[in-house]
């Protein structure tokens, strides 16, 4: 296809931003999902539509930019469906005691930075200066996405692999890489807030 034929449609409605779309409507199916009492297939749907959604977490950016379908819509809405979809992962593994103890400390860093770096990028809104998402900070998410994927596979069906276990591990490694970009975006914007 070539990009004018992808550029014909209504901005709003091109295929990376109907990928955003999906993701954010993913969020409450993988927490209902989640939320079913000690059922394996549920747990089992959950990972298959988390993944789903995690894999379209790739492909809308990558899509927007190889044909030129970039939209302030995409640039807003996809920061917001990756922070939905892990925190409510986040606060339903911890219902389902799955993250329990000194772990929910790795979820805390997670969740309180990305609130921070919210907060950071509507004050620097306001001030028109942008805050572009680093490549370190693409890792940050892709470690956090695996982790949960992890953590959402019911361990007893696949208990040989230690999902758990690995799961836990890769959550610590995806908070501290949470907490090394948290404080590089706010390097980043602290000159701004002087300023102002």
């Amino acid at each position: 296809m070539t990009a004018s034929m992808d550029r014909s449609g209504p901005r709003h409605l091109s295929l990376p931003n109907l990928l955003t779309y999906g993701r954010v409507a993913a969020v409450p199916v993988v927490a209902a999902l989640l939320f079913w009492p000690n059922e394996d297939w549920a747990r089992w749907t959950a990972l298959a539509v988390f993944a789903v959604a995690a894999i379209t977490d790739f492909f809308d950016g990558y899509l927007a930019r190889a044909w030129s379908q970039q939209s302030s819509l995409g640039r807003m809405l996809d920061p917001i469906a990756d922070k939905l979809l892990v925190a409510v992962c986040l606060l339903m593994l911890a219902a389902d005691e799955v993250i329990v103890g000194l772990n929910m400390w790795a979820a805390i860093i997670i969740l309180s930075r990305e609130i921070l770096v919210s907060g950071l990028r509507e004050f620097l809104a306001e001030l028109r200066v942008s805050l572009p998402v680093t490549r370190v900070a693409k890792y940050k998410t892709t470690l956090q996405l695996v982790a949960l994927g992890f953590l959402i596979a019911p361990a007893r069906g696949v208990s040989f692999l230690y999902t758990d276990t690995v799961g836990l591990a890769l959550l610590w490694a995806a908070a501290l890489l949470t907490l090394y970009t948290g404080w590089d975006y706010m390097r980043a914007g602290m000159k701004h807030m002087m300023d102002d």
